[in-house]
Order: C-alpha cells, then structure tokens, then sequence
C-alpha cells in the first residue's frame, strides 16, 4: 500500500507542477510557501526547513527574486543576517500557483465515477493525518 501512495501522490504532484508550477521548480515554490508560514526567517534556517544546503537554498531564492517574490532585510538581532519574508508579489505568485494546482485537480476528479469520488472523500481524513494537518473547517 505504502509504494502505491507514493506512486500516485507523486505522479498527481507531477502533473500538477507540469501544468502549473509558474515555471518555478520544487525547491523555489516549496521555500516560498515555508517563508509565508514561518518568515521572517534566515536562509540557514530556511535551508535546514527544506532539507538542502544554504548554497542550494540560494540559488533556489534566485529564481523567487527575479518575480520579487521574496523581500530580505536585516536581522534586528544580528545585523550580519538578512531575514526573508514574502512580498506582495510572492502572494499573488503563491496564490495563482495553488489555484491552478487546484484546478488541475478538479478536472482530474471530475474522470472519477460518483463511488470512486465518495472514496477519495473518505480518505481525506486519513490523508490528512499522515501529514499532520487537521482537516480544513467548513
């Protein structure tokens, strides 16, 4: 079961990157989406969250300052550190890119018979729990 889900969580997150990931890769997407939760944040810190190196974190943040995604300045506690927070930019950009995936999904749901639909309705929850996240009010 386990290399089942792994198959198709990453063949659904393929083609949702593929259709709509704003031209951005994995690492400058999932950085941004990191600094909007937990900015203003250093690189370093921001590296370790995303599992890479700060050289490959900064060259992963150059592809979210060419759009003015992000925004850096000073660490008050630290004068040498720069602490990255997300622009205005960088929410539009986030926003659009979360709204395609999610209509990418939508029209790949909508192949889904009503039973098949009912089903992946029902292991929401379940899902949901493997990533830590409680389900979404409403």
């Amino acid at each position: 079961m386990a290399a089942r889900l792994r198959l198709v969580v990453g063949r659904l997150n393929r083609r949702m990157r593929a259709e709509g990931g704003a031209g951005l890769s994995h690492l400058p997407l999932s950085a941004l989406v990191s600094i909007e939760r937990s900015g203003p944040i250093r690189l370093g810190e921001l590296a370790a969250k995303e599992g890479v190196s700060a050289p490959t974190m900064s060259r992963a943040l150059l592809a979210l300052d060419e759009r003015g995604a992000v925004e850096r300045t000073t660490d008050p506690t630290d004068a040498r550190s720069v602490l990255l927070t997300i622009s205005p930019a960088g929410r539009e950009l986030l926003a659009t890119v979360r709204e395609h995936y999610t209509s990418s999904l939508a029209r790949l749901l909508s192949r889904l018979d009503g039973d098949q639909l009912a089903a992946v309705e029902a292991a929401l929850p379940a899902l949901e729990a493997l990533i830590g996240e409680d389900p979404p009010a409403g």
